[in-house]
Parts: C-alpha cells; structure tokens; sequence
C-alpha cells in the first residue's frame, strides 16, 4: 500500500481544523475536542449546549456534502482494510480517548496551543503508538 502525500490539502485542511478552534474559543470559550463536544452533546447540559454541539457536529458531517456541492462528485476515499479491523480501530479509539481523557483535535490541537503538560504528553503517546501501530501493520504483519 503506498502512501499519498498531498501536502496542500493537508495544510488547508489543518488551517481550516485551526481556525475552527480558535473560532470556537472566540465565540464560545470552548476547546475543541471533537470526542468531548460529542459526548456533551449525549449528555447536554441545556437545550443551548446541545444545540451548539449539534450545529458543530452536522457542520463537521456535512463536508463531504459541501465538497460535493462545489466539485459534482464526492471525494475517492480508499480504506485498505476489513470492516472488522476498522471496528477493532473504532474500539482502540475508543479506549485511547477514554483513557488519554480526550482526543487529538482536543489534545494536539488546543492543549498544545495552550502548552498544556497533559496535552504534551498526551500527543507524544498518541504519535508513538501511531508509529509503532504502522510499522507492526505494515512491516510485521503485512497488512
């Protein structure tokens, strides 16, 4: 499996995930941790925090939709692996964040923007495991 490196869009896609998260510290003094939004939005606090975590939600599904509105075709996504080794990634996720109490858009994103110690830390494990996970899929195990 090869790689794309598409440097452009990877760094209008971070500008654009950035200037979301100072945007929503601007207007609502709230980090942006994708995976704490979601869960705030399971378990809102008011109708107004719902409705706010909602908007933020849909805005971030619904870009594909957008992409689509302005090219006539939805983006090629290739996922190179089985439904089951993506749902065994969905629960490592899962317990990654539950355990890291957060994600990387809340960590590697605004934490370290913060110089947050947790933060630091936080992103270091995540980018080593992710290291160490490419090289025993792809190197060990051939996947």
């Amino acid at each position: 499996m090869e790689t794309s490196f598409t440097p452009y869009a990877s760094l209008a896609g971070g500008c654009l995930i950035g200037l979301a998260a100072v945007l929503l510290m601007l207007v609502r003094g709230r980090i942006f941790g994708a995976t704490g939004i979601l869960a705030g939005a399971l378990r809102p606090a008011s109708f107004y925090d719902w409705t706010w975590r909602m908007m933020l939600l849909l805005g971030m599904v619904s870009g594909p939709w957008v992409y689509f509105a302005g090219a006539g075709q939805l983006p090629a996504i290739q996922v190179p692996t089985s439904p089951a080794f993506l749902a065994i990634g969905g629960v490592l996720v899962g317990i990654g964040v539950t355990l890291g109490s957060g994600c990387t858009s809340g960590h590697g994103v605004c934490g370290m923007a913060r110089l947050s110690p947790r933060s630091i830390a936080a992103t270091a494990v995540f980018m080593l495991t992710t290291g160490i996970t490419v090289y025993i899929i792809r190197h060990v195990a051939g996947v």
